[in-house]
């Protein structure tokens, strides 16, 4: 069975394009139906334009409320056919409707519950990491819930930390977990949500 997914982007879309390789490889059965941008000016945009994929731009600025501009990203995704929404790289809190819990996965550039929460992603999330004295760290796919960083857990994996690491260096060893990591959860979700599905 296809897996239909939208992707929620607010940068360089370099986990979009992971998952747009995986899919050209034949290593993940999914078809990406549409990108929404929170940015117009992003790498993400033009890569998703790139593979051909459909790209609406939803910009925070242009709502009074996190309510109204998730209602304008539900109105977009209404109008494809999605099994999964996924965060990748999303800057924004998105209040999705009740009809898309347990639908909506993100990817989170550390091992949660730890360094989670408003803002802790990228950078943020590795230098804590590191100025911790932390051994290892990873990624952690899960379902999301209405705050940063929260949902049960899909799976984890970890990298160890280096004593010369830096920011840059752990981020690249963690992203190369995470491109692993999260077509696999998706694959995991996906079996899940099929074998709720009634048949017929």
């Amino acid at each position: 069975m296809t897996i239909n997914l939208a992707v929620l982007l607010s940068g360089s879309g370099r986990t979009l394009q992971n998952f747009v390789d995986e899919i050209a490889a034949g290593r993940l059965d999914a078809r990406v139906q549409v990108v929404v941008s929170s940015r117009r000016d992003v790498l993400g945009v033009e890569k998703a334009r790139a593979a051909g994929v459909p790209v609406e731009i939803v910009r925070r600025r242009d709502f009074d409320s996190d309510e109204a501009f998730s209602e304008a990203i539900t109105a977009v995704l209404d109008r494809y056919d999605i099994d999964l929404v996924l965060l990748a790289g999303y800057l924004q809190r998105y209040v999705f409707p009740l009809r898309f819990e347990g639908r909506v996965l993100n990817i989170h550039p550390g091992l949660l519950p730890k360094y989670g929460g408003k803002g802790m992603y990228g950078h943020h999330v590795h230098e804590a990491v590191i100025a911790a004295g932390e051994r290892e760290s990873g990624c952690t796919v899960h379902i999301a819930g209405h705050e940063y960083d929260t949902g049960p857990i899909v799976l984890q994996k970890r990298v160890p930390v280096l004593l010369d690491d830096t920011p840059d260096t752990l981020a690249d060893r963690v992203f190369a977990a995470e491109c692993e990591a999260y077509p696999e959860a998706v694959r995991i979700v996906a079996a899940r949500l099929a074998g709720t599905k009634p048949a017929g």
